[in-house]
This record gives C-alpha cells, structure tokens and sequence, in this order.
C-alpha cells in the first residue's frame, strides 16, 4: 500500500472547471496526479446506488481510493438511547452505499460530552459502535472500517486518548486523526516537530504499528478560538496553521502509509497536491542523502 492523498468533497476549483457530477471526480483528480476522494455524506446518503456504483467504477478505473463521510448529525454519546440507536442506522446507511461505491473507510463523527461528564459520554460511544460493529457482521459489512475521528470543538468527545480507547474495542476500527481539530483543541499545540511524533507514537502504542500504519488522516489549517475549531481555512493561512511539513518528515520516517484527505475550505485539492509534494520532496532528500 503506498500513501493516498486527495479532497475531502469537491473543491472549487473542479466546479470552476466545469464539472457538475461527482461522477467526474475520480477522472479528474487522476488527470492532477491524485490518488484518494472522500465522498461527503455529512447532510445524509443522498446519492442513490446507481450512481454510487458509477462513482466507484470511475474510481476503480482511474485508481482512486474512495472513503466516506458520514452525517454529521451522528451522535454515539447522547444521553438518549433512540438517538444512539438512530445514528447505529445512519452509519449503517453510509455501510450499505460504501458497498455499492467500493469505499472500505467510513469516517464518523465521536459524538459531544457538552452536558455529561467525558468518561460517561465515551461509554456510550463505545456501546453504539458495539452495536455497530454487530449489525455490520450481521449484514456482510465486516470488511469496511469504522474510522472515528479526532474533533476540534473542546466540548466534543474526541480527544486523541478518547479516540484511541474507541478504537480499542475492535481491530477493524481505524482512527481518523484530523491535525487541524487537535490543534484547534489545543490552541495551536502542533508546532514542533515532537508533538506530532507524540500523536504517532500514542498510535502505535495503544494500536499497534499495523493500524498506525494505515492510519486514516483529515488535514487542514483551522481557525480557533477559546471553544476550540471556529472554520477551516486554506493553506495560504499563516496564523493558525497547523504546518504539513513536520508531520511530513516523521510520516516519512516512520514508513507510514496513511490515506490524507485535505478539508481546507475550498482548495482541498490544490492543497492535498501541495502536501503529496511535501512528502515526495522529503523522499527525495532522504534517497539524496543515501
């Protein structure tokens, strides 16, 4: 497996270009030397199986990765067990079309702990993708990853440990750690070079190097404010980062081989294709320095 790298959704500079169909998206970001798209379902799995099935043809034609997105409304630590058992449908919503698509990673929102204490909020988590880890092997999806992902508001469940002991529960589950939400939450925190090693090595040390290994990743520059994440930004944002090129260089080191899915807020494309850069440059100097 080599590192994948592409936009999360479609960024303006696909619908400048004239394209009106996600269908078009695999073709294109082949055409820029892309390699990965994540299909956005965050307002509900709204595109219907025939075009589902044409999208992962294209992808499969053009060598795409696909992941998907799933609502945003999923809420695995509400106090109430029918919106527990609800977002339980809305992943296995976002499960069934995966199939059709021939997307294997389902990124899910870890839920809030605004009202509740933290640790009781992760045990209801922990309970809902139970329940979704079970009516996934009961209907054949036991092959399609469940990627909880790291969130940048302060008083939302997920924080790198809270993520980390949701992937505890099961092998097949991978987390998405979104760089730009662990900033935010730590009020710029990801600067130095070690404090992104930090993240990797709580990773493998609480996973294991294979899971680190393929770890699913969203990327981009966040503005924040006391709460934590406000909205995401472009790379051309100097004051908020954070910076790909530290993480760039212990990605490299570590012979990782993650999926990077750039967010930035409209140029999610040019932006992935500047990361996939940063890391070839750094590939490039250490077979230099060989």
């Amino acid at each position: 497996m080599q590192m994948k790298f592409g936009p999360g959704g479609n960024s303006e500079s696909f619908k400048a270009a004239g394209y009106k169909s996600s269908l078009d998206m695999p073709g294109y970001l082949k055409e820029i030397g892309l390699s990965a798209y994540e299909y956005q379902c965050n307002k509900g799995v709204k595109i219907s199986e025939k075009s589902a099935y044409a999208l992962g043809e294209n992808a499969k034609k053009f060598g795409i990765s696909l992941s998907i997105h799933s609502q945003y409304y999923i809420s695995l630590s509400s106090k109430e067990e029918e919106k527990r058992l609800k977002s339980v449908d809305y992943i296995m919503q976002c499960m069934r079309i995966a199939r059709v698509m021939g997307a294997d990673r389902i990124v899910v929102h870890s839920g809030s702990a605004g009202k509740i204490t933290r640790q009781i909020a992760l045990e209801l988590a922990k309970d809902t993708i139970r329940k979704a880890l079970i009516q996934a092997d009961s209907e054949g999806y036991s092959d399609i990853h469940i990627c909880p992902e790291t969130m940048g508001k302060i008083n939302q469940l997920g924080t790198l440990e809270e993520v980390i002991e949701l992937c505890k529960l099961d092998e097949r589950l991978i987390p998405t750690i979104d760089f730009g939400h662990l900033n935010a939450r730590t009020m710029g925190g990801l600067k130095a070079p070690y404090a992104f090693e930090h993240i990797l090595d709580e990773i493998e040390n609480h996973l294991g190097y294979e899971r680190l290994k393929i770890f699913h990743s969203h990327f981009s520059k966040i503005m924040y404010s006391a709460g934590g994440e406000v909205k995401h930004l472009t790379f051309d944002d100097i004051e908020y980062g954070p910076s790909f090129e530290p993480l760039a260089e212990i990605v490299v080191k570590k012979n990782l081989t993650p999926c990077f899915i750039c967010e930035s807020a409209g140029t999610q494309t040019e932006d992935a294709l500047k990361m996939q850069n940063m890391i070839m440059k750094v590939i490039d100097n250490e077979n230099f320095g060989d």
